[in-house]
């Protein structure tokens, strides 16, 4: 039974969720905002396996000072209920469509790594590419080490960059078919690694089609296995206690 790292368990249907768990031994469900913050921490109530991440996705238009000010303080509240700050970041992909002032997304993530600081909580982020460097030097700026980068991709530079700070990254079921994220495996170190899926994000090659769950998590070890000359069974074992480890679970 493995962990899944990083899942929006909030955005799947209520019906489809005790058949996604019974897959797992434990899920960090991650937040978007306010109201999926509030309806993930419902889901850790009612569900044992589900462990809440509390933060605000930054592919989306920012918070006003009053909204942030709420979110802020509603996870605070409930600093208990939560194993992590995140899902929070920068805007990488919404860059791609629009012009945009990332500057105020760097001031919030700076705030959500203070309010990680504070809280004692592992930070979940979304930084790609040239993103990474910038997240590492806000980390890096407020001694924040327990840092998640999530569905990670970058240069080498920025990897041999996190490695050396101790930054985890998950990695997704598209492991099977991106040359990219095997090559990702192939330098990363396995004692640094999560695996996730990210759901409901759909996934192509062998998963077209078929609806985001973690049961796709066993494909993804037994391509980090063939590439790390590891046994599966070693894999699952590392992987899954890497994940209790470092979300305290």
């Amino acid at each position: 039974m493995l962990i899944d790292a990083h899942i929006h368990l909030d955005q799947y249907k209520d019906v489809e969720i005790p058949s996604l768990l019974a897959e797992v031994e434990a899920l960090i469900a991650v937040s978007m905002q306010l109201s999926s913050c509030q309806k993930t921490l419902h889901l850790a109530k009612v569900y044992p396996k589900v462990k809440a991440a509390f933060g605000f996705h930054p592919e989306q238009p920012l918070l006003d000072e009053i909204e942030e000010k709420a979110l802020f303080d509603w996870i605070r509240a409930h600093r208990d209920n939560m194993v992590a700050v995140g899902e929070v970041g920068l805007p990488y992909y919404l860059r791609q469509e629009q012009a945009l002032d990332v500057r105020p997304y760097e001031a919030l993530l700076e705030r959500f790594i203070v309010l990680a600081k504070e809280l004692g909580k592992p930070i979940v982020l979304h930084a790609v590419y040239e993103d990474a460097s910038i997240v590492c030097d806000l980390l890096e700026k407020h001694q924040l080490c327990q840092a998640h980068f999530h569905w990670f991709k970058g240069d080498e530079a920025v990897m041999k960059r996190m490695i050396r700070r101790g930054y985890f990254i998950s990695i997704t079921p598209d492991a099977l078919y991106e040359e990219e994220i095997q090559q990702l495996i192939q330098i990363y170190p396995i004692d640094l690694m999560m695996v996730e899926t990210d759901g409901p994000w759909s996934f192509e090659g062998p998963f077209t089609n078929k609806p985001t769950s973690p049961w796709m998590m066993h494909s993804t070890i037994e391509v980090i296995a063939a590439i790390k000359g590891l046994s599966i069974q070693q894999v699952a074992k590392i992987i899954t206690q890497n994940t209790k480890n470092f979300y305290r679970l």
